[in-house]
């Protein structure tokens, strides 16, 4: 048995069963030994920043991790953007890397690397394997460093001779550190401050806007009068009837300044005060009050339902259900809104839908509008680098195994991964692409006032994404993805509900 064989052996024994790759010639014993252990879905992206995308989407629905394949340095490179995203939602991924041969790489040749280096930001572990019998121990402490809460990057680099070489050795699962748990002293004193205190913010994040959390949370509110918002972007947030109607801090620093401005003590759930995305000339970093007193009830890898359900019974807290949203709204008419665009995603989107958001400026005020709808999950761009709207969707689809995925995307970030209809039309995934075509980097304009610039002619040609006007219907075609124009919302509204029932990708160029 060769490194290879022990590494899709070990991986599948360990739970990893889904592969996202884009191989080249130092993967190829990897890729043969896919072909001949059955057990492993392999995936194909057309670029490394899909291939990086999908896992981070595939890790938000499914709660394990993926394996990616990427070929040597530049192809992580490639890959890295999105990887970026994914450690900021805190999910799981195992990246196998290939490398030169171990005795090639004195010659540097065109493709020699500091592989390490470049995956060292974006991993919790990373690791480079140069002995065929030790890939197959290696591949196990990778996945359990994906699985150890609240989910990270494991990165492990294989020099083709590791993967050639006989000798391989497959290893058994490792186990999986728990969430940690609450600790008592902060859950006595968060209930102390819910008690005592006035203007108390619970603030929710990672697990903690999942729905056995929320109903928690809920009972909190209840008893006490407090308030809760979810951070900003959110890997995963259970949304829609009979889950809580949650808001997220706001993007914008005035708007979040002022949102903030009532509240004297912020208790933390998994999540992080709240900053500016960006620093803005006169401007604080911290959107709180600088008066507010923040408290951590669980860190990032603690256990969210746990801690707020022992919050909950110290306060002595009744169970309580999720007040009700109100009827589903109708589809929205006319001239395309933000908030008529939401209101038709809330009225056609089908029970257990999967909302992938990179609408990123049109879209932020899209909750307000979609409390109503059924059940679903939303999912969110998380770390700022563009273009993984469009990967995480395909992702998640294939996690979904059958859920449709409803990706919202601005067109600018949607050309950093265009790639991924194919993926979608080659896996035949049910994916709706709602494309915002409005034809330029609307959410730079906005950023232009935000920091106190003037741009002129030269700026705004920068922004600008006609001349020519990029063809969606004929772009998503080319992949091999049915498409139509909308310029109406009833248009969008006929379309989507074509799209929810049938099989396979639908994209929706939308102009606004």
């Amino acid at each position: 048995m060769n490194g290879a064989h022990s590494l899709v052996h070990t991986l599948l024994k360990s739970g990893v069963d889904t592969c996202f790759a884009n191989p080249g010639t130092s993967e190829m014993h990897f890729v043969a030994a896919l072909d001949q252990i059955p057990g492993m879905r392999c995936v194909l992206g057309l670029h490394e920043n899909v291939v990086t995308g999908m896992a981070d989407g595939y890790f938000r629905i499914a709660g394990k991790p993926a394996c990616t394949l990427l070929h040597c340095g530049p192809g992580l490179a490639n890959g890295l953007a999105n990887l970026h995203n994914a450690r900021r939602a805190r999910s799981g991924i195992v990246n196998i890397v290939g490398d030169q041969a171990t005795y090639h790489r004195p010659f540097d040749a065109p493709l020699t690397a500091d592989t390490e280096g470049w995956a060292r930001p974006v991993s919790a572990w990373v690791r480079t394997t140069t002995a065929s019998a030790d890939v197959g121990r290696d591949a196990a402490v990778a996945v359990q460093a994906a699985r150890t809460a609240p989910g990270g990057i494991a990165t492990l680099i294989l020099p083709s001779d590791a993967s050639w070489d006989e000798g391989g050795i497959p290893a058994d699962p490792l186990p999986v550190p728990a969430p940690t748990a609450p600790d008592p002293h902060a859950v006595r004193q968060a209930a102390r401050i819910l008690r005592e205190g006035r203007n108390v913010l619970l603030l929710l994040g990672g697990p903690a806007v999942h729905e056995a959390a929320q109903h928690q949370a809920n009972r909190i509110l209840q008893a006490t009068g407090a308030r809760a918002l979810a951070e900003q972007s959110n890997a995963r947030v259970a949304r829609g009837r009979g889950r809580m109607q949650l808001e997220r801090v706001p993007y914008v620093a005035e708007i979040a300044i002022k949102a903030l401005a009532e509240f004297e003590h912020i208790i933390l759930v998994n999540a992080k005060a709240p900053v500016g995305f960006f620093a803005y000339p006169g401007k604080p970093s911290h959107h709180y009050p600088p008066t507010a007193e923040v408290h951590v009830l669980t860190r990032f890898e603690g256990d969210a339902l746990a801690a707020l359900t022992a919050l909950a019974d110290e306060l002595g807290a009744p169970e309580a259900a999720i007040p009700d949203p109100g009827p589903r709204p109708e589809p929205g008419r006319g001239a395309p809104t933000p908030e008529g665009l939401a209101r038709t995603i809330a009225a056609l989107i089908p029970e257990g839908a999967i909302v992938a958001d990179e609408s990123v400026s049109f879209g932020r005020g899209f909750y307000a509008e979609t409390h109503a709808a059924p059940p679903h999950d939303w999912i969110h761009l998380t770390g700022g680098a563009i273009g993984d709207g469009m990967p995480i969707a395909t992702g998640a689809a294939i996690a979904g195994a059958g859920r449709r995925v409803v990706n919202i995307q601005a067109d600018g970030s949607a050309m950093y991964t265009v790639q991924s209809l194919w993926t979608q039309a080659r896996e035949k995934l049910p994916v709706t692409t709602i494309l915002l075509s409005n034809r330029k980097y609307q959410i730079l304009i906005g950023e232009y006032a935000g920091v106190g610039a003037n741009p002129g002619p030269t700026a705004m040609n920068m922004l600008d994404l006609g001349n020519p006007d990029l063809d969606w219907v004929r772009i998503a075609n080319g992949m091999g993805v049915e498409a139509a124009q909308a310029t109406t919302l009833e248009a969008v509204a006929d379309l989507l509900s074509q799209s929810t029932s049938r099989n396979g990708p639908f994209l929706i160029e939308l102009v606004i």
